[in-house]
């Protein structure tokens, strides 16, 4: 696909879109090698996204070609806070662009579009983390002006360790 002729479109993700950003999760798992620990389902994503409490935002991409509009990527993110900035920050959960769209500025809008939203919203930063076997996307992030912070190791607590944790 030449980049010349294709338009990219982007719009923010509604309940009638589930099924959609949900296959897209599925994807981004295949493409990180781990398809067997995705859980959500779309009752689950309809209830956390789009709910009464929505925790998190989806920006959907599509792109047309030939008059034909197809969906191409994805972006989910929410809002963190930071002590130190006294500011909010946007966190990047997930940026998945399907492989037959990629090199034709999908991931750079996605990315542009989310640096506008933290700048409109006065965010402090904008943050996120990617695989180290990514290089990539690492490439990508670099490009774009983004630092790696190797100092920082995340930490998690999950499933029966995150019940112990609640029952101390």
């Amino acid at each position: 696909m030449d980049d010349t002729q294709v338009q990219v479109r982007l719009a923010p993700a509604t309940k009638d879109d589930v099924g959609l950003v949900l296959w897209f999760i599925k994807q981004l798992a295949e493409y990180e090698r781990a398809p067997d620990q995705v859980t959500a389902t779309e009752e689950l994503l309809r209830k956390n996204l789009f709910g009464p409490h929505p925790y998190a935002h989806v920006v959907l991409a599509y792109v047309t070609e030939d008059g034909v509009e197809q969906p191409a990527g994805f972006a989910l993110y929410f809002y963190n806070f930071s002590t130190w900035v006294g500011r909010p920050g946007l966190y990047l959960e997930d940026l998945f662009v399907r492989s037959e769209f990629r090199n034709l500025g999908v991931g750079k809008r996605l990315l542009v579009h989310l640096a506008q939203t933290a700048k409109e919203r006065e965010c402090g930063r904008m943050e996120w983390v990617v695989l180290d076997w990514n290089e990539p996307s690492i490439q990508f992030y670099l490009s774009l002006g983004a630092q790696q912070l190797k100092e920082w190791i995340i930490n998690r607590v999950s499933g029966s360790a995150l019940e112990h944790l609640a029952d101390l």
